[in-house]
């Protein structure tokens, strides 16, 4: 009895203490406690999951208890082993002597199966049933509610085994059961990396990886895509796209996340993108940039670099925009990827500040709230968006609706011998000058000197006998497209994208120039010294022959992108067709490029007897300034296209003023205005233009438009639009349209 009841009645002491937290295993329930932990250990097996937790896992706080048992236990057990015990410190047989699975024991175990120690050269005898059955029964766990006991009313528990040594006397042999510092591995570990050694510097390289990264995206929403609206209000607003794009990337599952996450960090590069050639077109052209008409011109692009820079430079320059290309979209791309495993690790801290955003974007929408005339809610990259994907679906209608407007020709059905009638026998100039624009003429930094030169040469022209007037057009573009502004003038249509120039070119339409090669009353002529190459384009608009920079005889250098000096390219008319006598009068259209951007250097007026050949231009383009130095400064910059425009106005007045005669008509004007370095922002798209005329008829005979007299345009003088001007042109000089 007293052997049954010390099994089932456990002894206080096993209990842990603050002194010793590691219970004392009795010696008689150590067989029992090892079979139930064997019973444990192989459901542990079973039970299992396959899947192992990555290497990396933290333990959570449980696992880290379970261990800290396990090794008090072993420790209790070292303390309570007998000399020569063969089991392991948790009371378990050790490898070599544990048992099968069927509770046999191994062929080599040196043990009998009543525990007794085998005898060398014993025969083997079965098991007792009986003893088999004790055995079995000791082994089971028992699971009968056990009342706490006294060990002094218990005698089997108050007497200790004199064989066990005493619990309260530590062996000097054993770990201690409160050290709780790991076992040393059997390999070195792993050496920690950087992070690891340096955990402060790693923070703070991830916090600012993701400040970047947030301050790239907003970027991307909120940059205007005109410089001229570039304000630190535009960035204090609320993004609603990037609200909604947060939203949607955190309800995603992982894998559609991730794309999405991609897939928008290429999207909102690309947007970025489209925000930088905006900027450029607005700066440059005074507007923005079409994707489906545009293309063409970064070619041109690139011709004007090399002509400006060089090729060199040229090159370097298409290479590094190529670059930032690809870094935008890399960095847009890498930004919303970090951003979003941000979210997604953080979900409801995510969700908390998403709403909270969403909210005050609805209340400062309702309210209309503004920060410097901005609005604090912001939908400009949707806006962007929907208006450029109305843009490209008008680009798609825009040659139908081009065509229509070109079929409609009120004078295209007129007989030639009924064309400017009121024009026969005079030599007409049609003088282009190169963005020779309104704000030359009313910027108050460039207004009193230009207004000077234009007063000086229309006393200059009436002392010659001619007298003049003037007004204004308003041309399709602005700060660059001179062939545009000059297709505009000719054919009386709106050619304000390469797509209309190009069906403009391949048709029939009736330009001012053909209109004078049909009557076949006048030979014309085309002066271009900026075409460098082939110009197929030039037949269409009627020239009998076409004089480009390489058929001027100009052996001097170019001043930037101008190939020709504007007042050699009039000596040069004047020694190749004006200057000769002709079996008809004369009609030309005279292209002036010294006034082309950059204004730098720019060619001097000398002496017509000393052009020669343009080799003279070598000392003036040498000691002229340098473009690079100019653009540092806007207002150097407007200074020197001041000069270029009283350059290109003087070299034309005084051609017409020394060999023009009574026959004489010219009408000049400005292509376009320059782009916002000069004008600044809302310049408009007025142009000069102005009709010279030695006799006095050709004027009466507009005296109904009510221009200004002489060459500077009143501010109130009347302002048309550039492609009405050939209908009124052909109306005044010749007979009423038939239609």
């Amino acid at each position: 009895m007293s052997h049954t009841s010390s099994r089932q009645l456990p002894d206080k002491d096993d209990t842990p203490t603050a002194e010793d937290p590691t219970p004392t295993v009795l010696p008689e329930r150590r067989s029992a406690e090892a079979g139930r932990r064997d019973d444990a250990h192989r459901d542990d097996e079973e039970a299992a999951p396959t899947d192992t937790e990555p290497a990396d896992t933290e333990p959570e706080a449980g696992e880290a208890t379970a261990a800290e048992d396990t090794a008090a236990d072993t420790s209790a057990a070292e303390d309570t082993a007998k000399p020569g015990d063969t089991s392991t410190a948790d009371g378990t047989p050790k490898p070599d002597d544990t048992p099968e699975a069927d509770g046999t024991p191994k062929p080599d175990d040196t043990s009998t199966t009543d525990g007794a120690p085998k005898v060398d050269g014993a025969p083997e005898t079965a098991p007792d049933p009986e003893a088999t059955a004790e055995a079995e029964a000791e082994a089971a766990p028992d699971t009968r509610a056990v009342p706490e006991t006294d060990p002094e009313t218990d005698p089997d528990l108050a007497t200790p085994d004199p064989s066990s040594p005493d619990p309260s006397s530590p062996d000097p042999g054993a770990p201690d059961p409160t050290d709780q510092s790991p076992a040393a591995p059997d390999s070195a570990p792993a050496r920690p990396g950087w992070r690891g050694k340096h955990p402060d510097a790693a923070r703070v390289l991830a916090w600012t990886a993701t400040g970047i990264a947030v301050a790239l995206v907003l970027f991307a929403l909120l940059v205007p895509n005109d410089l001229a609206r570039f304000t630190p209000s535009r960035f204090v607003r609320i993004p609603a796209e990037g609200i909604l794009g947060a939203a949607l990337l955190l309800v995603l599952p992982p894998k559609p996340r991730r794309i999405a996450a991609v897939v928008g960090g290429v999207g909102l590069g690309l947007l970025t993108i489209l925000k930088f050639l905006d900027m450029g077109f607005y700066w440059s052209l005074e507007r923005p940039f079409d994707l489906v008409l545009d293309w063409v011109l970064l070619d041109d692009a690139e011709s004007f670099l090399k002509d400006s820079i060089g090729g060199d430079g040229a090159l370097a320059v298409v290479v590094g925009v190529i670059a930032l290309a690809v870094a935008v979209v890399a960095l847009m791309t890498w930004s919303v990827v970090r951003l979003t495993r941000l979210m997604a690790s953080r979900r409801h801290f995510a969700g908390r500040t998403l709403l909270v955003l969403g909210t005050a974007w609805m209340t400062c929408s309702v309210l209309t709230l503004e920060v410097a005339g901005v609005p604090v809610a912001s939908r400009s990259a949707a806006t962007l968006l929907e208006n450029r994907a109305d843009a490209v679906r008008a680009g798609i209608k825009d040659g139908r609706a081009f065509a229509q407007q070109a079929s409609v020709d009120a004078f295209a059905d007129t007989p030639s011998d009924q064309l400017l009638t009121g024009l026969r026998g005079k030599d007409v100039i049609f003088a282009f000058i190169e963005s020779y624009g309104r704000s030359a003429i009313d910027d108050p930094a460039m207004t009193e000197p230009i207004n000077e030169t234009l007063t000086a040469k229309t006393k200059e022209l009436s002392d010659a006998g001619y007298s003049s007037q003037s007004a204004w057009l308003r041309s399709p573009v602005a700060g660059a497209g001179s062939w545009l502004a000059h297709s505009t003038f000719l054919s009386g249509l709106w050619i304000k994208n390469q797509q209309r120039y190009r069906n403009l070119t391949s048709g029939n339409r009736m330009t001012l120039t053909e209109a004078f090669r049909r009557t076949d009353a006048w030979r014309t002529v085309g002066i271009m010294p900026g075409v460098t190459r082939a110009w197929p384009e030039g037949k269409f608009f009627g020239l009998d022959h076409i004089y480009d920079s390489r058929q001027l005889g100009y052996q001097g250098p170019k001043f930037s992108w101008s190939p020709v000096p504007d007042q050699y390219s009039l000596a040069a008319f004047e020694r190749l067709e004006h200057g000769k006598k002709h079996s008809k009068p004369m009609m030309s259209e005279i292209i002036l490029t010294s006034s082309h951007n950059p204004w730098a250097p720019i060619p001097k007026t000398i002496p017509e007897d000393q052009v020669g050949d343009g080799s003279v231009y070598d000392a003036i383009h040498d000691a002229g300034k340098d473009p690079k130095e100019v653009w540092k400064d806007p207002a150097k910059v407007r200074d020197e296209y001041r000069k270029a425009i009283q350059y290109s106005v003087t070299s034309l007045v005084d051609y017409v003023a020394k060999h023009g005669n009574k026959n004489t008509v010219l009408v000049f004007l400005g292509d376009h205005q320059p782009n916002r370095t000069v004008t600044g922002d809302k310049a408009g798209r007025d142009v000069p233009i102005a009709i010279v005329a030695h006799d006095q008829d050709v004027l009466d005979r507009i005296s109904d438009w009510n221009w200004t007299d002489g060459l500077k345009p009143a501010t109130d003088a009347p302002e048309w639009r550039m492609d009405t001007f050939r209908d009124r042109f052909l109306t005044a000089y010749g007979p009423k349209p038939t239609s």
